[in-house]
């Protein structure tokens, strides 16, 4: 029974190992573009998970001409293989800032995808218009 112990473990660890192997690791650098035309693209995640980019949205409510903004966002650490982030984005045409949050997935085909979610909001010109400028 001695010489079983070091063999399940060690057959343990093989399956394991064997495992871990099938998870792939969602890396936010790179180009993105969304399902209505959007690109952002994530120059580089640093070590404590910040990172620096820009945003090119293809949808605006604003009279202004679209144009490249630069956003500022952090990924969760530790290094998780489909981690979550957030970013801002501040909108070099018009007077609001967009926040995002989300989650980079890996799915079954080995295709990066993030899904996020969004608030916006626009300068208010009073108090009491706070409500409708987010």
């Amino acid at each position: 029974m001695v010489r079983a112990t070091p063999f399940l473990l060690l057959l343990f660890l093989a399956l394991g190992a064997h495992g871990l192997q099938g998870t792939q690791q969602c890396n936010l650098a790179g180009h993105w573009k969304n399902d209505l035309g959007s690109n952002m693209t994530i120059y580089e995640v640093k070590g404590n998970g910040d990172f620096i980019g820009t945003y090119f949205t293809a949808v605006s409510a604003s009279p202004s001409e679209i144009k490249e903004s630069p956003m500022l966002g952090s990924q969760h650490l530790p290094y998780l293989s489909q981690p979550t982030f957030g970013f801002t984005v501040n909108w070099s045409f018009s007077d609001s800032i967009t926040v995002f949050t989300g989650q980079c997935f890996v799915d079954e085909y080995g295709k990066e995808v993030l899904k996020t979610m969004w608030l916006l909001r626009s300068h208010a010109k009073k108090r009491g218009d706070d409500w409708e400028a987010t």
